[in-house]
């Protein structure tokens, strides 16, 4: 392959890897902008409107548990292609449907299905983008691929005000399926290509991960120190009208605008933190100054007392560029690991990552009956936060390490 042919293929792999990416994130999001207004359609009264939107995300976020591992060891199987296109049909079609519901009970099913087809397209994106682009200039591609994905949740928020959240639904299902058609002229990572040839190398076996306590250790930190960046997303932005309410707000926050404006503060975090590591080459360094500023911007939230509509969305901005990490993180597990198991992990930690808002979820809602609101999420904000940077202590750095190479 020359040159031109060369760039050509990565440029093409990083515009489909981004957009799939942005369609990813705008259903992954959609439900967090329109859990009210499709709830209340479907019947559930105020008081349970928390319960029942934790229900449902949480099923999603199973989903997502499922679908990493499927996806992630098809990736490695089969090759990082037919990742992205079985999850991107997948999670296309779940979201027409979800335009079609009308009790709770089928809005939990279809969200779990929705959340098995998210589970892939970023894996098996960043790992094909890792693996094609040379290793001085592959954090400049990743971080591209996450700027725009991000984007996605505020096309979520946008269309969610205009459109009913069926037809929301509708438009995202739409877009995975005519996203099918930039697919074709991808060409397959040349570092899986390389393994297929040879009949020793287990590729995509999952319980390789668990069976050498190096390696589990490595996978388990890689996953741990991703755990704030979901607990600011899934907790304190989309439960904010409750929070609000705790604040003694002057008005309803509004959950669609914080995570619109969350998530474009992620999107331009991404793109600091991207070029931050190239400039001190060191992804770890710029995880532990991320992290550090998240537990500012958290302080800030929750004593945020009489707290304006206003100052709701600046203080949004302010905790997605925090939490603007996620290029850096995931980045950071595909260099972890070998090309015969860098699908599985790459698709398997962000997807774990995203499951852990169950976890998340229940501990906030355990303290929040315990201690109150403001403080069970306080509470539950600190523990992610010293999990993640106990987590971050324990990796090595991988800015320049060479990515042709399998686990044994």
């Amino acid at each position: 392959m020359n040159q031109a042919t060369k760039s050509k293929n990565i440029a093409l792999i990083i515009l489909v890897a981004s957009l799939g990416y942005f369609v990813d994130i705008y259903d992954l999001i959609l439900f967090s902008v329109v859990r009210v207004k499709s709830l209340k359609d479907l019947g559930v009264a105020d008081s349970d409107m928390l319960s029942v939107g934790a229900t449902i995300i949480n099923s999603q976020m199973f989903g997502m548990l499922v679908g990493g591992i499927i996806w992630g060891v098809l990736g490695d199987k089969r090759g990082r292609l037919s990742v992205l296109f079985g999850s991107i049909i997948t999670y296309s079609l779940a979201n027409i449907a979800n335009g079609f519901v009308t009790t709770v009970g089928a809005y939990t099913i279809v969200r779990f299905i929705a959340g098995v087809g998210l589970a892939g397209e970023l894996g098996a994106g960043i790992t094909l983008v890792a693996e094609t682009m040379s290793k001085k200039n592959r954090g400049y591609g990743t971080m591209i691929v996450a700027c725009v994905g991000l984007m996605g949740a505020v096309v979520a928020a946008l269309i969610s005000d205009h459109y009913t959240w069926q037809t929301s639904y509708f438009i995202g299902g739409g877009m995975g399926l005519l996203l099918l058609t930039l697919r074709i002229g991808l060409v397959e990572s040349g570092m899986f290509k390389e393994t297929t040839a040879r009949d020793e190398v287990q590729r995509g076996n999952f319980f390789m991960l668990f069976n050498n306590w190096p390696r589990f250790k490595k996978y388990l930190c890689c996953i741990l120190i991703g755990l704030p960046l979901w607990y600011v997303v899934g907790v304190l932005v989309t439960f904010s009208p409750e929070f609000g309410k705790a604040l003694n707000a002057t008005d309803v926050l509004n959950a669609g605008k914080g995570i619109m404006y969350c998530y474009i503060g992620i999107s331009v975090g991404d793109v600091v933190a991207g070029f931050l590591s190239q400039l001190l080459k060191s992804r770890k360094q710029v995880m532990f100054i991320f992290l550090i500023l998240t537990v500012i911007a958290v302080a800030v939230y929750l004593y945020s007392f009489g707290i304006t509509p206003e100052r709701f969305i600046w203080l949004s901005l302010l905790l997605g560029f925090a939490s603007g990490y996620w290029a850096t993180f995931v980045t950071i597990a595909a260099e972890q690991f070998g090309t015969n198991l860098r699908a599985t992990v790459t698709t398997t930690v962000p997807n774990f990552i995203r499951g852990s808002l169950i976890a998340i979820t229940t501990g906030f809602q355990f303290f929040k009956d315990k201690l109150g609101i403001l403080q069970g999420a306080m509470v539950v904000g600190a523990i992610c936060i010293i999990i993640s940077m106990i987590a971050l202590s324990q990796l090595k750095e991988t800015f320049s390490k060479d990515l042709d190479y399998v686990e044994h």
